[in-house]
């Protein structure tokens, strides 16, 4: 993602369309009027917030007028237009956000409790378990995110084009971008995994030896 924006952060759009002017443009192409779009501190740090219903650019997008600003931008934008259109993925995401992050907390000291004490009971070997499935709930939170993002992306991508926000080959950029950014969730996707079932062999493995 930071090759890829950083590449094309270096390439201004035929049209000069700041990432500011490219969000709005995506809102206004859906018919979505009432979102507020702002500038924050930070690199890379843009993102939308439900809470509020406000887009927030870091400043090497919000200004700028290049490929990489305007997909990034529209990115966002994507995502206000989801909550504007209903989009359920969205909302289940919104949903599981506080259950997934207490279960983020509670899951290593689970494990660790229960494979410690593992030795007074069967009862310690579920406590662990139980924290294992505490992981599962990242797992759960990443497999919702995943259509999330791409939906968001594909949004974007429609309204560059059918408002020509950007010419033809700029679109090709901007397409870069987007996938190496949605690419980044397939990652996390695959890692989030791979530890739920490190910790799951750990626990089962940790039974057996008690056994």
């Amino acid at each position: 993602v930071s090759g890829n924006f950083k590449r094309y952060s270096g390439v201004a759009n035929r049209r000069r369309l700041t990432g500011a002017q490219a969000a709005e443009a995506v809102l206004r192409a859906h018919g979505v009027y009432n979102v507020a779009i702002r500038p924050c501190a930070g690199n890379l740090t843009d993102h939308y917030d439900p809470r509020d219903n406000s887009i927030s650019l870091s400043e090497n997008v919000y200004n700028s007028a290049s490929i990489a600003a305007v997909g990034v931008a529209a990115h966002e934008a994507g995502h206000a237009v989801q909550y504007a259109r209903h989009y359920a993925p969205i909302y289940i995401r919104a949903a599981i956000v506080p259950v997934t992050n207490i279960g983020s907390r509670l899951s290593m000291p689970l494990i660790v409790l229960g494979l410690v004490l593992s030795g007074l009971g069967q009862i310690f070997y579920y406590v662990a378990l139980a924290g294992v499935a505490c992981s599962g709930l990242c797992v759960v939170f990443q497999l919702v995110t995943l259509p999330t993002e791409f939906n968001a992306s594909h949004r974007a991508l429609r309204a560059i084009e059918e408002s020509a926000l950007l010419l033809p080959e700029e679109q090709t950029a901007a397409k870069r971008v987007l996938t190496a950014a949605a690419l980044t969730y397939v990652a996390a996707l695959s890692v989030t995994i791979m530890q739920f079932l490190r910790l799951l062999l750990i626990v089962a493995g940790g039974n057996r030896r008690r056994d």
